[in-house]
């Protein structure tokens, strides 16, 4: 794949009543693939992933996050990809010791579960409003099981094309307008046009290119584009709010089991924190050490 700018890409097709997005990923991608190191099967899936989660944003209301977590009990344990109305995006694999994903979704079996979940923010920070949609993996590909999704659960006529390598990541999506907008055969030609599109050349055209060559005839819109980037969540207190979920108990003995020390490594961004045996008595006892420490200065 060439270099190109990270970037999410709106556009619609008016005559035919067709609203679509493009994504591509290489900075932001080699960026996450720094902090990891994932075999290429599960390499590929989760860029894919990563790819689509952006170009789900473009379409549904996202306020704050848009993410897509597969499980399964096969050698592809988890896979997370996310995107937010920031334009930030992250992601990660767990594997079996030694293994990679499978190539084809419906061979994970039928325990695996894909899950869609948004959160905007609610009028408590502190409680996020969550929806989550089950996805079914009977298709072969991640384009095609969303495809499915959107058709049986939405019913809302889509199209995707992902691909993904170690060097970069694209994805295109369109999508029929609600209600009666364009005339009867705009979604049929969409279509057609679509599926001339392969995923070498969904890979290495820049988006403009790529819009103007595939729907010049269909008097394409840009509507805007977005910059997108690597970005991580991950915070001192964030890690402190999970060390307190832990109990001081738990915490304490993983401190004195590590030389007296908890260290905990970021799956996302490699960020690593260090709490020692007083800071951990800081963070479970803070009136303890505030009026130890007052003595002092007495």
């Amino acid at each position: 794949m060439t270099t190109h700018t990270d970037q999410l890409v709106r556009f619609l097709l008016p005559e035919a009543g067709v609203r679509g997005v493009h994504v591509q990923l290489d900075a932001s991608w080699a960026e996450l693939q720094s902090h990891a190191q994932y075999p290429p099967a599960a390499t590929e899936l989760l860029g894919q992933a990563l790819a689509a989660s952006a170009l789900l944003t473009g379409h549904v209301k996202v306020e704050g996050r848009l993410s897509l977590t597969l499980r399964s009990p096969s050698d592809l344990h988890t896979l997370f990809a996310e995107c937010t109305s920031a334009g930030t995006v992250r992601g990660l694999v767990r594997l079996a010791e030694g293994r990679d994903a499978p190539r084809q979704l419906n061979a994970l079996g039928d325990q695996a579960m894909l899950a869609m979940t948004i959160e905007n923010p609610g009028l408590d920070p502190r409680e996020p409003q969550r929806y989550q949609s089950l996805i079914n993996l009977d298709a072969v590909s991640l384009d095609g099981a969303l495809e499915d999704y959107f058709r049986r659960s939405e019913q809302l006529p889509t199209r995707l094309l992902l691909t993904a390598d170690g060097n970069g990541i694209a994805g295109l999506m369109l999508q029929k307008l609600p209600g009666d907008e364009g005339d009867s055969d705009g979604w049929n030609r969409a279509c057609a046009l679509f599926d001339t599109l392969g995923q070498a050349e969904l890979a290495t055209t820049q988006a403009e290119t790529l819009l103007h060559r595939l729907f010049h005839e269909e008097a394409v819109q840009l509507l805007g584009n977005k910059p997108l980037r690597f970005a991580c969540s991950c915070s001192p207190e964030r890690v402190r709010d999970m060390l307190q979920s832990l109990g001081q108990q738990e915490a304490l003995a993983a401190a004195e089991a590590n030389d007296g020390e908890v260290e905990v490594r970021c799956e996302f961004c490699a960020r690593e924190y260090h709490f020692s045996l007083t800071d951990l008595n800081l963070l479970f006892n803070p009136a303890h050490m505030h009026a130890t420490s007052a003595d002092r200065l007495h």
